[in-house]
């Protein structure tokens, strides 16, 4: 916010020797005369800076100024902070907006992956919400991997069981019985069982 002390170029402070001399310099700064080429721009200039000047080389006037400035600018400061708060809490519900329209088609995305559809059939229904393709394409990625990571196939672990259960038989009937009741023992079950089971192979 431009004030008449910005126009001479001195603090709100200044003394009144201090704005004659100011004024004194932009006068013969921007007079029309010593600006050819410029005149209007130096014309222009120079009268702000006159009655930048009248105001404020009359203590009376300068007075009232400085009141008025003042409450200007505690308007403008209020009005400034208005807006910030004002623009923190539109960008807090574009966020709020954004991450619920997210969710949504994140859970759209995960039911058409639960019902067996490919990466491309995901896209397409969540291209067809009106959703950005780059966005769309790795939110499908992400939903047909996540249901691939929840599937297990009974026929493989079936093998896998059987498989172990075979090594771990063979191994104790060869002599070692400590090893015979070692699924038994080992805690959780599942694979950290298949795991010891094969380890325990190795060692025979």
């Amino acid at each position: 916010m431009t004030t008449l002390y910005n126009t001479l170029g001195v603090s709100a402070s200044a003394t009144g020797e201090e704005i004659k001399r100011a004024y004194r310099k932009a006068a013969m700064r921007w007079h029309p005369d010593r600006n050819a080429g410029h005149e209007e721009l130096a014309r222009a200039a120079f009268q702000d800076i006159k009655s930048a000047y009248a105001i404020l080389s009359d203590v009376s006037q300068r007075e009232v100024y400085d009141a008025v400035y003042a409450e200007q600018m505690r308007w403008w400061e209020a009005h400034r902070e208005r807006e910030a708060r004002e623009q923190a809490e539109r960008e807090a519900e574009a966020r709020r907006v954004a991450e619920a329209e997210y969710a949504e088609r994140v859970a759209v995305a995960m039911r058409f992956a639960d019902e067996g559809h490919n990466r491309d059939v995901v896209f397409g229904v969540l291209i067809g919400q009106q959703c950005e393709a780059g966005l769309a394409a790795q939110i499908a990625a992400s939903a047909v991997a996540l249901h691939a990571s929840r599937q297990t196939s009974p026929v493989v672990e079936e093998a896998q069981v059987a498989a172990a259960d075979a090594a771990h038989h063979s191994a104790a009937s060869d002599g070692d019985t400590r090893h015979a009741n070692a699924k038994a023992d080992v805690p959780g079950g599942g694979l950290g069982t298949l795991w010891y089971q094969f380890l325990s192979g190795l060692r025979l």
